[in-house]
């Protein structure tokens, strides 16, 4: 793929949802983490009421947009892979049937990579009940987020944020890199660019005793570790260039006798003359 479109088709299915201020947060956490296909199963909640829209906050389009139909198998028809949520894990159904988002959704992802134009959803049940065991079944797998033993129910919106958060986070981590790597500069273009940086350290003094080559010779070891790219060798000539132009423009004492710039050294010494 020329792009990596995955999350924009990874579709969020809410079955039945009671609270219109659920649907607004859950709205702001899907554009928070990149996504925007939004399918209502029967709701009970006003998605366009006010309390979902003062909760969408940047979700407002997305609730605009959302598809509202009548039953789960609707809402996921088109989808390659579905994964439900659910915080029951008992009963044999649901045996080797659930595990944490970090070990299912990737799933999800793989099904979403299989070409451009698949589609998969998470779906997440009622706000009083959760799924019913039909429709969690009905789904490929289910996701499980663990909590305390005795607080195992999480909010709507919170169940949502932290799965689309794992989902993001895989995606991350599995998408190409976004920035191209400059490739290093040559032989040639460093040569140069160390007769450059050697001229105007000896022009500002940092370089000027019989010890200067062992200490440029360090400083270009330093810089050659670092695999310069061309961008960065244009860099260091710049830096070049600004230390010539201080040394030319305001001079640069000796370090050793402080005499000023082109001024001559010191003359062999004069013998004291004897008191007349």
């Amino acid at each position: 793929m020329s792009a990596d479109t995955r999350l924009a088709r990874c579709r969020v299915v809410l079955v039945r949802p009671h609270f219109a201020g659920n649907l607004g947060s859950v709205a702001r956490a899907m554009s928070n983490f990149g996504l925007s296909d939004l399918a209502l199963v029967a709701p009970i909640a006003d998605r366009l009421g006010p309390e979902a829209l003062m909760m969408a906050t940047r979700g407002k389009e997305i609730l605009a947009a959302a598809r509202v139909v009548g039953t789960l198998a609707e809402a996921v028809e088109d989808c390659a892979w579905v994964v439900a949520t659910s915080g029951e894990v008992r009963g044999m159904l649901r045996q080797g049937f659930w595990n944490t988002p970090d070990v299912q959704l990737p799933g999800l992802l793989d099904a979403l990579a299989a070409s451009d134009a698949a589609t998969a959803a998470i779906v997440f049940g009622p706000e009083p009940s959760g799924l019913t065991v039909a429709e969690v079944t009905a789904c490929q797998a289910m996701v499980f987020i663990p909590t305390a033993d005795d607080s195992t129910s999480l909010n709507l919106a919170q169940a949502v944020a932290v799965c689309l958060y794992e989902l993001r986070k895989l995606w991350a981590a599995s998408r190409p890199p976004l920035v191209v790597e400059q490739p290093p500069a040559t032989y040639g273009e460093l040569e140069r660019m160390f007769a450059r940086l050697k001229e105007s350290l000896v022009a500002v003094r940092f370089l000027w005793d019989d010890r200067a080559e062992g200490i440029f010779n360090v400083l270009r070891q330093v810089i050659v570790r670092a695999r310069p790219t061309r961008p960065d060798v244009q860099v260091l000539h710049g830096v070049a260039r600004q230390l010539s132009y201080v040394a030319k423009t305001w001079g640069v004492t000796h370090p050793a006798d402080g005499r000023a710039p082109d001024a001559p050294g010191p003359g062999p010494a004069v013998p004291e003359q004897p008191s007349s």
